[in-house]
């Protein structure tokens, strides 16, 4: 495709984009995800240019939470614990607690412009295109190109941008229309990990753009967090594979090898310990299940879990720290689930409870999260520094 194809002006309204390519006309309309005054730029153009479809920044996930408030009532928080899925819905929480949080304190309708898109699409009758990749995918890409410390200084990095007790101003929000609401808030962290940005914003800039392409009519309308109209801009003179960038990343042989060598290096050790010197290898011993449990124990209780399930992960930790499937926040949130299974009121209150840090330990259904990531956290860092102790003890009995 040559340049000569492509007919690119923009437009007189502020955030709008206009592009002519092979016969088609595309409006990008670039949108805070909390800005009231996108959601009456979206309804104004879409209802002045009546286009044949309009395309919104939401995939089906995303889609479906906004048209369904109800839909969490459903969940099924043992099956989320089972998959493995409640560090991912954690991070979903937060990141809705941090666009809703900006929402009330402006007065607005957190993702209004989206909401308002596909009211207009309906009344004017285009064709509505949900044109923005599943989110999985992109925490699972954006998860594969980070290490141990990396998804911990990420986790840290999500909480601390949405706890934050500074109030957000009108300059500020104006600032975020240049940017996308997922890497405002992880601006600082991809900087440190300059790779993010590929999964974060340049793959859905090429995603978007190919949706876009294959909406159907002449006219086309794309409502977009500003971050993307800049990558969209140039990715649409392009063709991308949809399943290319769909794909979910084939887990790496090494962190399975590492894994599994870990524990069968430890367990080595300290069999290797106990025949030459029993004493030590009962220290080499305790000091793993002290490591291991008590760290994991810590995290359960710092998400205020019960008794029971801080119990649960202290014996778990040393165990599962040798089976790589399995996870001691997975026992631990089992248990916590169990004996504080979260009702209907929960789940209608899980809306406001994640605006505030208390709220997510409030809410029973963040803090069965909380419980499984934390108690999981604490295990591993509890490997770390019981597998060093273990080593030290048998080197110094060498």
């Amino acid at each position: 495709m040559t340049e000569n194809n492509v007919i690119e002006k923009q437009a007189v309204e502020d955030h709008i984009t206009r592009i002519h390519l092979d016969g088609k006309e595309y409006i990008l309309i670039g949108t805070a995800h909390v800005s009231k005054q996108s959601a009456e730029q979206v309804k104004e153009v879409i209802e002045r240019e009546r286009p044949d479809a309009v395309c919104v920044e939401l995939d089906e996930q995303r889609y479906q939470s906004i048209m369904q408030e109800k839909k969490w009532k459903e969940t099924d928080i043992f099956k989320v614990i089972k998959e493995g899925k409640a560090t991912l819905l954690l991070i979903n929480l937060a990141i809705s607690s941090f666009q809703k949080r900006i929402a009330e304190q402006f007065g607005i309708q957190p993702g209004q412009e989206m909401i308002q898109g596909i009211r207009s699409a309906e009344e004017i009758g285009a064709q509505l295109v949900l044109a923005d990749r599943n989110i999985q995918v992109t925490f699972s890409r954006i998860w594969k190109n980070v290490g141990f410390w990396g998804k911990m200084k990420l986790l840290v990095q999500i909480f601390y941008s949405i706890f934050s007790d500074e109030e957000i101003t009108e300059e500020e929000l104006e600032k975020m229309k240049s940017q996308d609401m997922l890497d405002s808030m992880l601006e600082e962290f991809t900087q440190s990990f300059p790779r993010l940005k590929t999964p974060l914003i340049d793959e859905r800039d090429q995603y978007l753009a190919q949706k876009i392409k294959e909406a159907p009519g002449n006219k086309i309308v794309a409502v977009l967090g500003a971050a993307h109209v800049p990558g969209v801009k140039e990715a649409i003179k392009h063709d991308h594979d949809l399943t290319e960038l769909t794909k979910v990343p084939p887990k790496s042989k090494w962190p399975k090898i590492i894994g599994w060598s870990i524990p069968i290096l430890i367990l080595a050790v300290v069999l290797y310990t106990f025949l030459a010197n029993p004493q030590a290898g009962w220290q080499q011993t305790v000091s793993w299940v002290l490591w291991n449990g008590s760290l994991s124990a810590i995290g359960a209780a710092f998400a205020l879990a019960h008794p029971l399930a801080i119990l649960t992960a202290f014996i778990a930790a040393p165990i599962t720290s040798f089976f790589p499937f399995l996870a001691a926040g997975w026992f631990a949130g089992i248990v916590q689930a169990y004996f504080k299974r979260p009702n209907v009121g929960d789940f209608e209150r899980l809306s406001t409870d994640i605006l505030s840090f208390k709220g997510f330990w409030r809410n029973k259904v963040t803090r069965i999260l909380l419980v499984v990531v934390l108690a999981n956290l604490g295990s591993s860092l509890g490997t770390f520094l019981g597998g060093a102790d273990v080593l030290r003890v048998f080197f110094d009995n060498l």
